[in-house]
Formats: structure tokens, sequence, C-alpha cells
């Protein structure tokens, strides 16, 4: 049986790496690859492939948002997380948001190959750096659950206006990115600079980086 996939990566030389070595496998098919979360959506919404293989790093939608509308668009399509992020709050809201697996890309290959295999089969897939960090954020809470909780009051829509806002997108633009009007856009901007206690861009900006919702790259 065939295993179909989408790539999701903005650095076209990395989608082409992992198509390469993905392809090598003879029953492994990659339908497609985007460069970013929402262009992601979009294509994997019609395709429902059985595997994507997301970053987390992109622009206009970062790959956690990405992975929590392709879950519900296609709920049978699992989804890993490939990364540089070694950080439990990554994995954490990256699994919250319905990854099946997460993989780094500093160990990326035969673990990829692994990963995949894994999560077809309803299993999950963690990278044991991964698995040890989120053991010990278990075992030892500490700031994690503080940070956790500030995202917590944010809603999906909130967070993706977030990243829009701290990479110089104005309301107009988001507004059309997004289907809403600027109004809207003001409304979510200012609820959510007080939701986050923020007064100004510089501090949302930090957070957003914080927090893995924007890597500004």
């Amino acid at each position: 049986m065939t295993i179909t996939l989408f790539l999701v990566d903005d650095h076209t030389i990395v989608r082409e790496g992992l198509r390469s070595l993905l392809e090598a496998q003879a029953d492994f098919e990659v339908l497609g690859g985007a460069a970013n979360g929402r262009e992601a959506v979009s294509q994997v919404s019609q395709l429902c492939p059985d595997v994507v293989i997301m970053d987390i790093s992109m622009p206009g939608l970062n790959g956690i948002e990405a992975t929590r509308q392709i879950r519900a668009t296609c709920p049978a399509t699992q989804v890993i997380i490939l990364s540089m992020h070694a950080t439990a709050e990554h994995a954490y809201r990256a699994l919250q948001a319905g990854a099946l697996g997460y993989v780094l890309k500093e160990s990326a290959g035969v673990e990829v190959i692994n990963a995949v295999r894994v999560v077809y089969a309803g299993q999950r897939y963690l990278n044991q750096k991964i698995s040890n960090m989120l053991i010990n954020d278990f075992v030892h809470p500490h700031e994690f659950g503080e940070a956790e909780g500030l995202l917590a009051r944010l809603s999906p829509r909130e967070r993706e206006i977030v990243q829009l806002v701290v990479e110089g997108k104005s309301s107009a633009e988001i507004a059309r990115i997004l289907y809403l009007s600027p109004a809207t856009v003001d409304t979510y901007r200012s609820r959510l600079m007080q939701k986050l206690g923020l007064n100004d861009l510089p501090s949302l900006v930090k957070f957003a980086i914080q927090h893995g919702l924007t890597s500004l790259e």
C-alpha cells in the first residue's frame, strides 16, 4: 500500500531534500509541497494525504496553527512536525494542535522515514530528545506552564493575527488575507493585547518570537 505525503517548509532546498529521501522508499509518494502554512492548508484540504511533514517557523501562518487547521479539515491526515525548535514548549503546542509526530531537523534522515511509518499506523512518534524534555517538564514544571497559560487565552484566529501583525502586515492587509473587515481586525488586535497584558508592538513581537508564533527569519 502506498503512503501519500505532503511537505511543508519555507526553504526549497529542504523540501527537495525531503522529497528525494522519501521517494527512495518504494511505498512512499509525495503529492506536493508548500512554502508556508496558509498555502499548505489550502492544498492539503484538497489532497488529504496520509501524512504531512510540517516545519514550524514559516511566514504568514506558522506550522502549529497550520497543523490545527489541517487536522480540522482532514482528520485522517496525520502531521509530523520537522523542526529546528528543540524545546518542550514547541513540542507540547504541536501535539496540542494535533500533530502525532515531532522530529528535529538535526536528526532528520532515517528518523523521518521511521516517523512516517509510525504515525501512518496511528501511533505517536517523538524524537528521543523531545520526549525526554517533555517528561522532564512534566516532572519539574517551571515557567512553561505560565507561557502556555498566556497562549491559551488566545483563540486560533487571534494567534493568526498576532503572527501577521508582528510580520509587519497592516490591518487592511490582514483583513484581505483572512477575509475580515479592517475594523474586525482592529478589534481582534485590541482584545489580544489586553489578554496578554501587553501595551506596545515591541512587546508583542518579543512574545511572539519567544513562544514560537513567528521566527521573523
